[in-house]
């Protein structure tokens, strides 16, 4: 009644084959792929050898992986910069590739988006005083990871 065993994988060429399928069907970082070579039973050394075929091989591309990343939580979930950082930094990707793919992002969309999502929330909004009103929208804003000096410049143009 303990379910299935995993089988582990020993053997190098059949973990490769595994990972570069695991890799294109979506855009994964090279923590991701290492985790989930560790997960088949292979041993430290055999997983750098795997990892540095896929880099090779383009399957495995952390500039690639960071700048879909931030594109699909941007679009998608409408997150902010600041969320969508501590997302890449959990992926353990570079300090420099973060920086790069958070400059892909659209000003004027990113303020967009902003704006639509504190318009929504105050229209679920029953709070009456105006300042706990600002606050929670502010709160919710800096939840979905927006700058808070940007999250003011907004609620103080826009009538809410």
């Amino acid at each position: 009644m303990d379910g299935q065993k995993k089988i582990k994988i020993t053997d190098e060429k059949v973990a490769l084959v595994k990972a570069e399928h695991f890799c294109a069907y979506q855009e994964r970082s090279q923590q991701e792929t290492r985790d989930k070579l560790y997960e088949m039973g292979l041993y430290p050394d055999a997983v750098e050898r795997v990892i540095s075929e896929l880099i090779q091989g383009n399957f495995l591309n952390e500039d690639r992986f960071a700048k879909a990343y931030t594109k699909g939580k941007f679009a998608q979930k409408a997150w902010g910069r600041i969320k969508i950082k501590q997302g890449l930094k959990f992926k353990r990707v570079p300090d420099v590739l973060i920086k790069k793919a958070l400059q892909t992002i659209d000003l004027d969309d990113y303020h967009a988006a902003l704006t639509r999502i504190i318009e929504k929330k105050a229209a679920t909004l029953t709070e009456k005083n105006e300042l706990k009103r600002r606050y929670k929208l502010q709160q919710y804003a800096m939840s979905r990871g927006y700058e808070a000096d940007l999250i003011a410049d907004i609620l103080k143009t826009s009538q809410l």
